[in-house]
C-alpha cells in the first residue's frame, strides 16, 4: 500500500489474498472486510468485467457459501461470476469452467 497506494490493483489483489489467509485462520470477520474491499477496488480500478475483478466476485461467493454457510448469500455473486466471465472469456475458458462448478 504504501508504495503502489490501497487502490493499486496489485495492492488490491494482495488484500483478497490476505483475506484468503485470514479465512483460514479463522479470522472471517476481517476476511468478510478484506474480501469486500478487494472486490469494491478492483471494480473501480478495472472495471466490473476485468479477469481479477471477477476474480474477486468468485472468491466472495465461495467465502460465504462454503465457509459461512450462507448459500442465499452467494448465489448472486456466483452467478455474476459465471455470466460475466461466459461474456468476456468465453464459455470454455478455464475461469469459466470453474464459476459454472461451483
Amino acid at each position: 500500500e504504501k508504495t503502489l497506494g490501497a487502490d493499486h490493483p496489485d495492492t488490491l489483489l494482495s488484500v483478497n489474498n490476505l483475506a484468503g489467509l485470514l479465512r483460514t485462520r479463522g479470522h472471517l470477520e476481517e476476511a468478510e472486510l478484506l474480501y469486500r474491499r478487494a472486490l469494491a477496488g478492483l471494480e473501480k480500478a478495472l472495471g466490473i468485467d476485468h479477469p481479477s475483478t471477477l476474480t474477486s466476485v468468485n472468491n466472495l461467493a465461495v467465502f460465504l457459501d462454503k465457509t459461512k454457510g450462507e448459500p442465499a448469500a452467494a448465489e448472486p455473486f456466483y452467478r455474476r461470476a459465471y455470466e460475466d466471465r461466459a461474456a468476456t472469456l468465453g464459455p470454455d475458458h478455464p475461469r469459466t469452467r470453474v464459476s459454472r462448478t461451483n
